[in-house]
């Protein structure tokens, strides 16, 4: 079953874990409970079945590229443009996306092959991460 497994896939910024599963993301990672993950989507579409985009924001919502949004309701989303990416997202509509790595520890290329359950290759690492948004009804603020 897809929805249980944690991919291990270059993502749209860098190498990353992949799951339906938060609770498996948080078991490998280390990773405090109560943190939310970053929700990839595949389409505006899907977005539109999560959450409300503000309307003064849908026009940059729509035309972003590695960015993601933090949205009045708190949970933060990225639609993914990548199509590497986007091949494994196709098949799934939706995941949680986090850095492949122990939480506040640098990539490590062993820990990852061993804590995932599939490894989608090629996998070659992006430095810079995605710019981060928080929107509100009126406003936006950079976070990153």
């Amino acid at each position: 079953m897809l929805k249980d497994k944690v991919f291990l896939t270059q993502t749209d910024t860098t190498i990353g874990f992949v799951s339906q599963n938060a609770e498996k993301l948080t078991s490998i990672k280390e990773r405090l409970p109560h943190k939310h993950y970053i929700k990839a989507v595949n389409s505006l579409q899907t977005l539109q079945s999560f959450t409300r985009v503000p309307q003064m924001h849908k026009n940059r919502v729509r035309r972003s590229r590695k960015t993601t949004f933090i949205m009045p309701n708190t949970h933060s989303y990225r639609v993914i443009q990548d199509t590497h990416h986007l091949l494994l997202l196709d098949r799934l509509s939706w995941a949680y996306s986090t850095s492949a790595n122990l939480s506040n520890h640098s990539y490590d290329e062993t820990f990852a092959k061993e804590s995932a359950d599939v490894i989608i290759e090629p996998l070659k690492e992006i430095t810079h991460s995605s710019n981060i948004y928080k929107l509100g009804t009126k406003n936006i603020q950079r976070i990153r």
